[in-house]
This record gives C-alpha cells, structure tokens and sequence, in this order.
C-alpha cells in the first residue's frame, strides 16, 4: 500500500501541491487527470523524490520518509521501491534496447551480466521488441522507444510503477500501442500510478480516478462515478466534453 499525507511542494513563493492526501491499495491503478498546472506531474516526481516534497510524509508498505527530514539511505529505499515512465522515454542513447533494460538490473540489482540479459530479453518479448534487441533509440519509432522505457521500469520489480503522461510524446498513431502494453501490465496486478489525458483509457483501465486542480485533488473515485455522476462541479467541467466517446482506439 503507497500513502501520501500531507504533501506539499512549493517553487520559490509558488506552492504547486498544497497538502495531498492520497492512499493506494496493492494492485491498484490510479489515474490522475486535470488541467495543465494542476500540479500532477510534480506529485508523481515527488512520490519517488524526483522532486522533494516541501512537507508531508511517504509510506510505501510499512517504509515511511518523513519529508521535512529524510535521511539519503531513506530516499535511496523509496527509490529502490518505485520505477518510472517518462513523458520523453530517458533512454540512453548509446545503447541498444536490450542494454538499457539491462542497465538497471546490473547496476541496481546487481544481476550477473548473463542473469540480467535473459530477463531483459523475456521483458522485450513481453512489450512486442523481441526483434528489436539490437536497435539503438536513433533506430525506434516514439511508441518502440517508450515500451522499451516500460520494460525498463519492469525489470526492476518495483512496488509501484509511476506512468508521466506516457503517451504525450507519441504521434496519434502509435499511441494505441503503448497503452495496449499498459493495460496488459494493468490486468497483471501490478500498482501502478498514471498521469494521463487518455480519458477513455483511464475509464477503462484504472480502478480509481483522482481529478486534481490548483495543487488540491478536486474529486476522487471509482471510474464509474467520477465519469458518469462526479459531485464536484469542476470535475464535470472538465469531462464533459470526454462523456460521450472514448479518446483511444486499440
């Protein structure tokens, strides 16, 4: 279980998340959605200390950071439990699809070379690139690239998974592609975090919505309810206009 209590970040004068409460079962998937500003992103950077939270407290499981005062073994821990997907993949560019996974598992993991190749491999093959091991990021289309981030993220076997807006950077036509990796990731029981405009998608996939604005969460609940009867009238604002079709095709 991942919760949040109390967290809060502030840039300069600007305070960008004002206090977010937030729990997460074990093999959940959260969506988070809002407007642009709404300060999604930055709660996502902070759950694994991208960013570091100005207050409030994280607790994954029975591991708990204090983040007025979090001791750099505690940041490292919390890190070692999470894994993220990035908007512009982060993959390096000097090596192939098959050393960027491998990298976390030699480095952080401290797998054998020949250990971390085969899971590597098995992970490709999963998210469709088993014909791909060899190609540098140069060699990918944007959807390859991010299945490959998304493998990476996987070899690591984290707690939780973190998803920024994983489909932003894709032309149209290859955004199916990658959502169709994460709902097949979803149906495994993985807990997974995903910050994303896909409306239809999260409708579909997560178990549980949360609508932020202004830094606050706005509304939050079942899919059902947040798309079909939310309370809050900003919410309904927002989705209105995704009410009457999905945003995504597979």
């Amino acid at each position: 279980m991942i919760k949040l209590t109390g967290i809060r970040k502030a840039f300069g004068k600007n305070e960008v998340l004002k206090g977010i409460d937030l729990t997460v079962d074990k093999g959940e998937v959260v969506a988070i959605l809002g407007p642009s500003g709404s300060g999604k992103t930055t709660l996502l950077r902070c759950i694994n200390y991208l960013e570091r939270p100005s207050d409030g407290e994280i607790s994954i499981d029975e591991f708990a950071v204090n983040c007025r005062k979090p001791a750099k073994k505690d940041i490292h821990a919390l890190r070692r439990k999470t894994a993220m997907v990035f908007q512009q993949y982060n993959l390096f560019r000097h090596k192939t699809a098959l050393e960027n996974v491998m990298e976390g598992l030699v480095i952080v993991k401290k797998l054998a070379k020949e250990e971390a190749r085969r899971r590597s491999v098995e992970l490709l093959e999963k998210v469709g690139l088993s014909d791909k091991l060899d190609a540098y990021p140069s060699q990918l289309s944007g959807g390859q690239q991010q299945r490959v981030g998304i493998a990476r993220a996987l070899a690591l076997n984290p707690e939780v998974i973190l998803f920024d807006e994983p489909t932003s950077a894709l032309d149209p036509e290859l955004v199916g592609e990658v959502l169709s990796v994460i709902r097949k990731i979803a149906k495994e029981g993985i807990t997974m975090i995903i910050v994303t405009h896909e409306m239809g998608f999260a409708q579909e996939v997560a178990n549980h919505i949360v609508f932020m604005e202004g830094g606050s969460i706005v509304e939050e609940g079942p899919p059902k309810t947040i798309f079909q009867s939310p309370k809050e009238e900003r919410t309904r604002q927002f989705l209105v206009r995704f009410n009457s079709e999905s945003s995504y095709s597979i």
